[in-house]
């Protein structure tokens, strides 16, 4: 139990949930029975605010207030990997090295470098673009059909615009 934050005195549960796919089942139901607030509330509350993700797992806390009963939901970023692979309607990346699973248009990247934006560093927009692409790269992923160093390069260089 924290009782630091918010709250005066709170307990905080964590968990991996797929988008919009919250059951009173574990991990939440069972931690949050004792505590005596709404579990059907908490978790139509967690799949309002996932359901964007569907297809992906999702880090999810809820905090509860055990003095009040009030509770919030925090909805953490998915990985990029996982943003990557929905984009491209695959399971999996690449499994050797020389494996293509999937090529990227720009405008995906961005978009990805867009809902990523406040959980990856770079001081623009074009530097957290570079690292989405550089997780393509890990996974196999062409950019523009190219290899996504070329594409960090000329994003560099100034030829692409972010």
């Amino acid at each position: 139990m924290k009782e630091t934050g918010e709250f005066m005195s709170e307990i905080t549960i964590s968990g991996l949930i797929e988008g919009g796919k919250a059951t009173g089942g574990p991990p939440f139901g069972p931690a949050l029975g004792p505590l005596g607030v709404s579990i059907n509330e908490i978790i139509a509350d967690i799949n309002k605010q996932t359901g964007g993700y569907a297809g992906i797992k999702v880090p999810v806390k809820v905090i509860v207030d055990t003095g009040t009963k009030q509770y919030k939901v925090e909805i953490g970023a998915p990985p990029t990997s996982a943003l990557i692979l929905k984009e491209l309607g695959v399971q999996a990346g690449a499994k050797t090295k020389d494996e293509i699973v999937g090529n990227l248009t720009l405008e995906q990247v961005k978009k990805i470098a867009k809902a990523k934006e406040a959980k990856i560093y770079g001081r623009s927009f074009a530097e957290k673009m570079k690292q989405v692409l550089g997780t393509c790269k890990s996974m196999g992923v062409k950019c523009e059909n190219e290899d996504p160093r070329t594409i960090i390069a000329r994003l560099g260089s100034g030829e692409l615009k972010a």
